[in-house]
Order: C-alpha cells, then sequence, then structure tokens
C-alpha cells in the first residue's frame, strides 16, 4: 500500500509587467500626475531659454544652429526692442502697484462689512475675469473713443488696473477669509488703535497673500496683448512688438528677454517664500534657559546662620 502523498501547491507565478506597473501607479498616481503636470507648464519655457543660446542662420529662430552667447551680450540689439521693453516694464509696474493697492482695500471691504450693494459689487468684481478679453478691450475701445480720449500710454494703463483690480480682490479675500479677528481685538485691547493693528498685526499676516496678488498682477500686465492691442494707439509693448516681428521671424533677443523675465519672476518668489518661511519658524532653544534663584527669607536665614 503505498503511503499517500501531498497535493502539490502550485507556484506562484511571477508578476507581469503591466501588473507590477498598474500597482506602481496606483500607489503613486498623484506624483506621477505632478510630474508630467510640471513637465507640460515648464517645457514650453524650457524651450524659450534654449533657444535664447541658438545661434541661427536667417531671422527665423526655430530650428538649432548652434550654440552662442552672442545675444545675451547685446539683449537690445534690435532696433524698437528696448523701448517697447521699457514701455511692458512701466505699464506693468504701475498698474500693479494701484491695482494692489485698490484690490487690497476692496477685498478687505468686502470680507470686514456688510454694506449695501456689496453683493453687486461682488458680481462686478468677477465681470473682468468672466468676459473674454476681446469683447473687454472692444468695450474699452468703445468708451475710450465715445469720451474723446487719445489711445496711448495712460489709455492702456487703465485697462490693465481694470482687468488687475479683479484678481488682486480675489487673491487677498482669499488669505482674509481664514484670517482670526481676535488678534485685531486683542492689539486694541492692549491700547493700539486701528491704523496700528492694521500695520502692526493685519498687514504682515495677509502680506503673503498681497505679494501673490501683486506678482500675479504683474504677470498678466506684462504679457497682455488682446486689451493692449485695442487700447494701445501708436504705443508699442513688448506682447505687441513680437506679434509685428512674428511675420518676418522672431528675433533671439526675444527668447533672452523672455527668459530674463522668468529668471527675475522665480528669484523674487523663490527670495518671498524663503523670508516667509523664516518668518514663521519657531525661535530656537539650543541654549539651556537658566532658571532663576528661589529668593531666601532673611528670617529663615538668620535662624540658619544661628
Amino acid at each position: 500500500m503505498t503511503a499517500a502523498t501531498a497535493p502539490l501547491e502550485p507556484r506562484p507565478s511571477r508578476r507581469s509587467v503591466a501588473d507590477r506597473a498598474g500597482r506602481f501607479l496606483s500607489r503613486n498616481l498623484l506624483f506621477v500626475y505632478t510630474g508630467f503636470a510640471v513637465l507640460y507648464l515648464m517645457l514650453p519655457v524650457a524651450i524659450m531659454a534654449l533657444f535664447s543660446f541658438n545661434s541661427p542662420v536667417g531671422k527665423s529662430n526655430v530650428v538649432w544652429q548652434g550654440f552662442t552667447l552672442r545675444y545675451w551680450l547685446d539683449p537690445f540689439g534690435v532696433p524698437g526692442l528696448q523701448d517697447a521693453v521699457m514701455t511692458s516694464l512701466q505699464i506693468a509696474f504701475l498698474s500693479m502697484f494701484v491695482a494692489t493697492i485698490l484690490g487690497t482695500l476692496i477685498a478687505l471691504a468686502l470680507v470686514r462689512y456688510r454694506f449695501r450693494g456689496s453683493s453687486t459689487t461682488n458680481i462686478l468684481i468677477f465681470l473682468p475675469m468672466a468676459t473674454p478679453e476681446i469683447v473687454l478691450g472692444a468695450s474699452l475701445l468703445t468708451l475710450f473713443v465715445a469720451i474723446g480720449l487719445q489711445r496711448d500710454f495712460l489709455t492702456i494703463l487703465i485697462a490693465h488696473i481694470m482687468f488687475n483690480i479683479s484678481y488682486v480682490v480675489v487673491t487677498v479675500r482669499a488669505r482674509l477669509q481664514g484670517f482670526d479677528r481676535r488678534l485685531e481685538e486683542a492689539a486694541m485691547d492692549l491700547g493700539a488703535n486701528e491704523l496700528v493693528t492694521f500695520w502692526k498685526v493685519t498687514f504682515p499676516l495677509i502680506l503673503p497673500g498681497v505679494l501673490a496678488a501683486a506678482l500675479l498682477a504683474f504677470s498678466l500686465s506684462i504679457d497682455d496683448f488682446v486689451i493692449t492691442n485695442f487700447t494701445a494707439g501708436h504705443t508699442l509693448t513688448f506682447p505687441m512688438y513680437i506679434y509685428g516681428a512674428n511675420r518676418i521671424g522672431v528675433p533671439v533677443q526675444v527668447n533672452v528677454i523672455g527668459t530674463m523675465i522668468f529668471l527675475v519672476a522665480v528669484g523674487f518668489v523663490a527670495i518671498t517664500t524663503w523670508l516667509q518661511s523664516r518668518a514663521n519658524r519657531p525661535p530656537r532653544t539650543d541654549k539651556p534657559v537658566r532658571q532663576p534663584m528661589p529668593e531666601t527669607d532673611p528670617v529663615l536665614a538668620t535662624r540658619s546662620e544661628a
């Protein structure tokens, strides 16, 4: 009689490549998606920076020909480019400054106070953001022509301030939504008036939101073309210069200036983030804190000496 043999267990099969890839994606889907999103956003910027070192044969800068630093050493070598860049920078800084101040005050009023017409004001704030740029530009053109205002630097500035205010209000308002009003009440209980409370308590806490709104306003203003094209007249900005040069070939200096603007913006954001994180860092307690010696009762001390 033969002994009963135990059934052989099936050997575990190796996981297929597709199975392992699926498990990897299920565990790291968020990181993979974030990586592709960052790559999608940064790839055009990287190509722009790469072709700022190109040495094209003709006027077209779309085919890599060779490496050179010639255009970085002379970024304004094309006639009219420097004036267009300076005009765009002036409009961007002025519109950012005015829109940030007005937008911050409007956001404070909408969040802190309830007044007649606040709901209508909220709708009007979102209108420039929801309106297509070509409709907004045509409307502004009609307005300026109707009132007899000549289209030049001033009309561009008015238009940029108008659509930048909406983005500033939305950004600063999001920062104010989670603001703890008890901090202001504590400061006023300690003797500070409204102005001192705003500058010493409120403004430092909402400063990251204000800086983010200012950067957003600057970015929207310096690269706007559609609204500027309706309101510029004979004034030439940097985006309009690129549009005009595109018919015969965009010079390499445009890539150089675009890369410079991008690096300055990234550097400013990095410095602001570093300063904010340093300000929010808790104080270091490396050194031991010496406890004060307890005071000795003079009566007990006299008795102990006796």
